[in-house]
């Protein structure tokens, strides 16, 4: 039986290099923001993630120069022993805070079977070009470089391991870019590696909470390798990828939220009266944030309304249709608004909640949208529901915050 997950040897930045290669993750940046960030450090892992920022202005990122220029970035740091590769198979627990949240997890190598027999389980569609950029990424290092972040339902004896992981010293500890606390601790005792390995073989599920287009990815690379004779292992290190694997209870989802440019041809109040058939509508005097998942907010300028959806209209048994992402678009963004492909429809934009409620007045007030719609956030609960039934989310369900940097573990395919 494969392995649902198992130790490796990382490649990693030599002890005193973390805060110098440490960066956020390559999703999160335009190119611009990428070159601003990476400007002064030389051993930014930006040069690998994001190499177009060593490149011409205006080169495609998904240019067969850029993934070379990773591929020789890459190369350069392991040269230079900026990065280092450790001995032995390890696990590795991560520690991640954010203000007064805290989370850790373990480091782990992931099984590509295991994400293509769906016992790691996904809830989201990729979009190919974003699929292909990390094939290709992954190809030309012979590397993964960037991590799924994972979820498991909590685990007693894991916690266990991990209480006595985190008593000795760290690894790394570094406040990065975004204020958010990095902790790593190897895991390099024989039968503490066991158990971890034991106790996820024994779990029904994982799941992916982010990182849908790398683990897809991995899996394609995986396919395209094994068709050579000598890779057809399944213990293939290509036939397992870079993943951080959180417990359920300690994940934190935040409210992801929609902005609309226009009211498909309504005034304010024609669009209330026709809302209020199936919400309560309430006037506010202050900003909106829901305090539950049948309530959301909706700004027009200088006006705060909150919304509580009718019990009439929440399905009860379907997974998809009572999300709050759901109730919204069934009930007012598509039959009012006429919104019925938020992934494609130009009329719609979304806002993170770690930028507040703030940004969705900013976004009214400019005049660059009509109105905005505060969320209650996806509960981990409901997103493993809907993986488990096999179904897929709407776009921009879930937003997931502290978010994993990049460069401080990464998977060598050798």
């Amino acid at each position: 039986m494969t392995d649902f997950v198992r130790p490796f040897r990382a490649l990693r930045p030599a002890k005193d290099r973390a805060a110098d290669v440490v960066a956020p993750p390559y999703d999160v940046l335009s190119t611009d923001e990428a070159r601003d960030s990476a400007r002064g450090r030389p051993y930014s892992f930006l040069h690998i993630s994001k190499p177009e920022i060593d490149l011409p202005n205006g080169t495609d990122p998904c240019a067969p120069d850029v993934y070379a220029k990773g591929a020789q970035n890459l190369r350069r740091f392991v040269q230079e022993e900026v990065l280092v590769r450790d001995d032995s198979e390890c696990y590795y627990a991560y520690r991640l805070q954010m203000g007064e949240h805290i989370q850790t997890g373990i480091v782990c190598a992931a099984s590509v079977t295991a994400y293509d027999s769906n016992r790691i389980r996904k809830h989201e569609f990729t979009i190919p070009t974003k699929e292909d950029d990390r094939v290709k990424h992954i190809s030309a290092q012979n590397a993964q470089t960037s991590p799924v972040l994972l979820a498991y339902r909590a685990s007693d004896a894991v916690e266990e391991v991990l209480e006595a992981v985190v008593a000795d010293d760290p690894t790394y500890d570094l406040i990065a870019h975004d204020q958010v606390g990095h902790t790593i601790w190897h895991i390099e005792k024989p039968e503490l590696m066991s158990c971890i390995t034991d106790q996820f073989n024994q779990m029904d599920a994982l799941y992916v909470a982010d990182g849908h287009h790398r683990s897809a990815a991995a899996s394609r690379v995986a396919a395209s390798l094994g068709t050579k004779e000598s890779l057809l292992q399944d213990d293939a290190n290509h036939r397992y990828f870079l993943a951080v694997a959180f417990p359920d209870n300690e994940m934190q989802i935040l409210d992801y939220n929609r902005v609309v440019r226009d009211l498909n041809g309504l005034t304010v109040q024609r669009l209330l009266d026709k809302v209020g058939e199936r919400f309560v509508v309430t006037p506010r005097e202050n900003a909106v944030r829901p305090s539950g998942p049948k309530q959301y907010g909706v700004y027009f300028r200088d006006a705060w309304y909150q919304l509580e959806i009718k019990d009439k209209y929440v399905p009860d048994d379907d997974p998809i249709g009572q999300l709050h992402v759901s109730i919204l678009h069934d009930n007012l963004i598509e039959p009012l608004l006429g919104i019925s492909d938020p992934r494609r429809d130009s009329r719609i934009d979304f806002v993170g909640g770690s930028r507040g409620l703030g940004e969705l007045m900013r976004c009214v007030n400019n005049g660059e949208m009509a109105a905005a719609f505060s969320l209650f956030p996806t509960s981990m609960e409901a997103l493993m529901k809907v993986a488990d039934a096999g179904k897929v989310m709407p776009p921009k369900s879930t937003w997931f915050e502290p978010k994993l940097a990049d460069g401080l573990i990464s998977h060598v395919l050798d």
